[in-house]
C-alpha cells in the first residue's frame, strides 16, 4: 500500500526528542493548565513545550 511512498534524500530530519518521564509529563500538564487558566497560554508557548525548548518547572 505504501510501496509508492518515497522520502527525498535531501530532506532535513529534526532530531528526535526524548520522551519525558511520567513525573515530567505531569508537571508539563500542570503548567499548561496553569497558563491556560491565567490566560497566558499562547500557540508559541505550546510549541515550545512540544519541541522541548521549554520544560515544566521543577516540583516543590
Amino acid at each position: 500500500m505504501l510501496d509508492n511512498l518515497s522520502i527525498p534524500e535531501d530532506i532535513k530530519k529534526e532530531p528526535e526528542l526524548a520522551i519525558p518521564s511520567i513525573d515530567e509529563q505531569k508537571r508539563i500538564v500542570e503548567e499548561l493548565k496553569r497558563l491556560e487558566e491565567a490566560g497566558e497560554l499562547t500557540p508559541e508557548i505550546l510549541e515550545e513545550f512540544m519541541t522541548g525548548k521549554r520544560t515544566a518547572p521543577e516540583g516543590e
